[in-house]
């Protein structure tokens, strides 16, 4: 979601500002698996059940560039897992984070102790190197995760 600001300056000048909704949680992985291994592991290690969905395309110098994507709704809490391979077509989805090899996006509700547990799940998997909590704020390409 995009917020708009209009703020009039000294000089009634208007000027619009922008701020992408960063409402989600960002974890970035580090494992040498192809996706589907990864997500049959992670639902298997978590019990929950990633499905592949349409690959995320964004525009690239080439054309496009599509990246894996897999989705898990929690019905109870209506909270959405995205799994999201960084390496695309044409590159990668986040370039400022070429060492990770897959993002997990958590929208809507999640507590801080249903994430640790989360993160913990991730780490218990012996292909999983890292599994981390990055803030969406701080990346340069943050707007390559608004879907």
């Amino acid at each position: 979601m995009l917020f708009l600001r209009l703020k009039q300056s000294i000089l009634n000048k208007l000027t619009l500002k922008f701020e992408l909704d960063l409402d989600f949680i960002l974890i970035a992985l580090t494992v040498p698996l192809k996706d589907y291994r990864l997500c049959f592991m992670i639902n298997k290690e978590l019990n929950i059940q990633f499905c592949r969905t349409d690959e995320l395309y964004l525009p690239a110098e080439n054309g496009r560039s599509y990246f894996s994507m897999y989705h898990y709704q929690y019905k109870q809490t209506e909270t959405d897992f995205y799994l999201l391979a960084n390496k695309g077509t044409e590159g990668f989805l986040i370039p400022e984070m070429k060492s990770a090899d897959y993002f997990i996006m958590i929208k809507n509700f999640i507590d801080r102790e249903d994430l640790d547990n989360f993160l913990s799940g991730l780490n218990r998997i012996p292909e999983v190197q890292a599994a981390i909590e990055v803030d969406p704020k701080k990346l340069k390409s943050k707007e390559n995760l608004i879907f």
